[in-house]
């Protein structure tokens, strides 16, 4: 399903109703005109994703893997403001379901990943949303949600691909 060009109201509402249903996303692309649409999307992902998902954010720097972890943080309801935890490696947010943002970039393996805890956050009762997943690609379930956020045509264009095995 391959979603040109993203109109907010009925597209979201169209993707979303298509999101309940499905077992397997097979490479769905959405395209975002903005920071506030990528949010949007990512918000209504966040309302179905169960306990326990595991999301693998991949895109170059300025790609909008923070800005989607802002959406999904609005989506589960989460009060205070959403960062990038280039430094700290984990943020962690209460909301309906707990939100845990970490960011590999940092680290040189999936040993350094383990080492700091990866495999508890992802065996968690949260959402556990990791950007730079391919420094830590072997630690990573095989039910993991791969999105993949470019940058489009336009400079607040984004395209948002995702490809996920869902549980």
């Amino acid at each position: 399903m391959e979603i040109r060009p993203f109109a907010l109201e009925s597209r979201v509402s169209a993707h979303t109703n298509s999101l309940r249903s499905m077992k397997k996303i097979d490479a769905t692309t959405i395209l975002s005109e903005s920071a506030e649409q990528t949010q949007a999307v990512a918000a209504s992902l966040a309302r179905r994703l169960p306990a326990g998902s595991v999301l693998a954010l991949h895109g170059d720097l300025g790609a909008g893997k923070t800005c989607f972890v802002q959406g999904l943080a609005s989506g589960l309801h989460v009060q205070q403001p959403v960062s990038s935890p280039t430094y700290t490696l984990v943020h962690e947010y209460g909301g309906d379901v707990p939100l845990y943002h970490i960011d590999l970039y940092r680290l040189q393996g999936a040993e350094d990943a383990l080492d700091m805890g990866l495999d508890e956050y992802m065996e968690g009762a949260g959402i556990t949303a990791i950007e730079w997943p391919e420094r830590a690609a072997s630690a990573l379930p095989a039910e993991t949600v791969h999105i993949r956020l470019e940058h489009g045509e336009a400079e607040n264009q984004r395209r948002i691909i995702m490809d996920a095995g869902w549980r």
